[in-house]
Formats: C-alpha cells, structure tokens, sequence
C-alpha cells in the first residue's frame, strides 16, 4: 500500500531550470507499509532508497531503525519516511516508543507528533 506518492527534486538547493521542469518517473517518491516486514520502505522511482523498522506489542510501535541509502541522502528523503510512517502510525491508534535516534530527533523538531511519542517499557 503506497502511503505517499509525491515529486521530489533530485538535486539540492535553490530551483534552477532543471528543477522547474515536470517531475520524471525517476523523481517520484513513494513510501509503502510492509506490515508482515514491519517495515516502511523509501521508494524513488524504481529503487528503494531506504527503510525504517518497527516492532510492534501492547499498542505501541517502537522505531528501531532508520537507514537511506548514500545516493539518496541530502535530500530530506529520510523525514518524508519517518513523517509517513507516523502519520500511519497515528491513523493506527497506536503509540510511538522512539528507540531509533533518527526517530527521536526528528519528532523532537516536528510539532504536532510529540504527543504519539511514549517512553520505553522497562
């Protein structure tokens, strides 16, 4: 199930005429919900660009991991995953426990998502 299907530019900093042009197949960004992994997957275009993992007990979805592949990175694809994958969370009536450092950092930055967040279970 993709949640997100958008155009994200594939180069950094302000547009140029390159960046103005439609968005190619190429460019479209894609996270899907692979439940039976518990795992969001990063796709660009054709490729998987990254994941961020989960395990999931007691209503609570604890991040573990977060990983974007070295050709992806700068791009700011790493917050279109993780905002994707709390939104669905969210949607899931579930919590968050952030173990994933990445996780943790970029709730603390994003208003509007710090009420999902729990502590771990000791």
């Amino acid at each position: 199930m993709a949640l997100l299907d958008q155009p994200v530019s594939t180069s950094p900093g302000p547009a140029s005429p390159a960046s103005l042009r439609p968005p190619r197949p190429a460019d479209l960004v894609r996270v899907e919900h692979l439940p039976a992994q518990r795992r969001f997957v990063l796709h660009v275009g054709a490729r998987r660009a990254g994941f961020t993992e989960y395990f999931e007990a007691d209503g609570r979805r604890a991040f573990v991991h977060t990983e974007v592949g070295q050709p992806f990175t700068g791009r700011g694809l790493a917050s279109v995953l993780v905002r994707a994958a709390m939104t669905t969370t969210r949607a899931d009536g579930l919590q968050v426990v952030a173990l994933c450092p990445y996780v943790r950092r970029w709730v603390e930055g994003h208003p509007g998502y710090e009420d999902l967040v729990v502590a771990p279970r000791p």
